[in-house]
């Protein structure tokens, strides 16, 4: 997949348009199961990951490209700390919708409690971040964002591009999916993070961005630990069974009759 247009597309139709933005309720950051945002993502061409809605999609990778799609929709205004704060407002909604996801059909109470934990915490961190956005609204430039030799510029694109390379397709297990998404999702606001810390200038913005670090440093310790525990049960349960004829939608990860011509499911070598 490639992701080296993504920042610098959104960069190149810069305006201060979010300045007249509602801090609360920016209708390009909100994502949720119920209502898909379709503001902006015109603006960018050159990205190669497909606007997913996740009302249509009920996966942790249509939820992961919804919450791009906003980013990608996103105005940089030339305030490092004005675009920073904007920019995680979208990726913490992405984590509260996934971790939503999880506990309405995952399993494993591990991942249940660590999304129950997310959600609570980025939910109050929306929040904060929804007031300091809106008081950085009309702040001065202070950086290049149509520059890629920009540090700041470099930094956020770089953050972004590891995280939507190779999602790949869902498994079929949605603890299994949000556990390994989860893990380059964090990533990516950990990257963010640092670039605010290294070129941000409002100290309760910078202060905020420590905090996610060091929450998201550790929990993505924990989902790599959950991985390494469980991965021989995962193994077992991504054995898929297929119809014998091909039939279109027969796969299953268990054994059983094809829906469509009704013959038994022969297990995939």
């Amino acid at each position: 997949m490639k992701r080296s247009a993504f920042f610098l597309s959104a960069l190149a139709s810069c305006t201060l348009l979010l300045s007249s933005c509602d801090g609360n309720k920016t209708a390009e950051t909100t994502t949720t199961t119920t209502t898909t945002d379709s503001a902006g993502h015109g603006d960018m061409a050159g990205m190669d990951h497909a606007p997913m809605s996740h009302a249509a999609t009920p996966d942790m990778k249509g939820v992961m490209n919804t919450m791009m799609t906003n980013m990608d929709a996103l105005k940089p205004a030339g305030n490092t700390d004005h675009d920073f704060a904007h920019m995680m407002l979208a990726h913490h909604k992405g984590a509260v919708e996934m971790s939503a996801l999880e506990l309405k059909e995952g399993k494993d109470a591990t991942l249940r409690a660590m999304a129950q934990k997310i959600s609570d915490d980025q939910q109050q961190e929306i929040l904060a971040l929804e007031a300091i956005a809106e008081r950085l609204d009309g702040a001065a430039a202070n950086y290049k964002p149509t520059d890629p030799a920009d540090p700041f510029t470099r930094q956020m694109k770089s953050s972004m591009d590891v995280m939507m390379t190779n999602l790949g397709e869902p498994s079929g297990s949605v603890d299994q999916d949000y556990a390994r998404l989860m893990v380059p999702h964090h990533q990516s606001a950990v990257d963010m993070a640092k670039a605010e810390l290294a070129h941000g200038r409002d100290p309760k913005l910078k202060a905020m961005a420590q905090q996610m670090i060091n929450a998201q440093e550790k929990e993505i310790k924990q989902f790599k630990e959950w991985q390494a525990k469980t991965g021989s049960q995962l193994k077992a349960s991504s054995v898929l069974y297929e119809c014998p004829m091909g039939c279109e939608g027969s796969q299953s990860t268990k054994p059983g009759k094809c829906p469509v011509c009704e013959m038994e499911l022969e297990k995939k070598a």
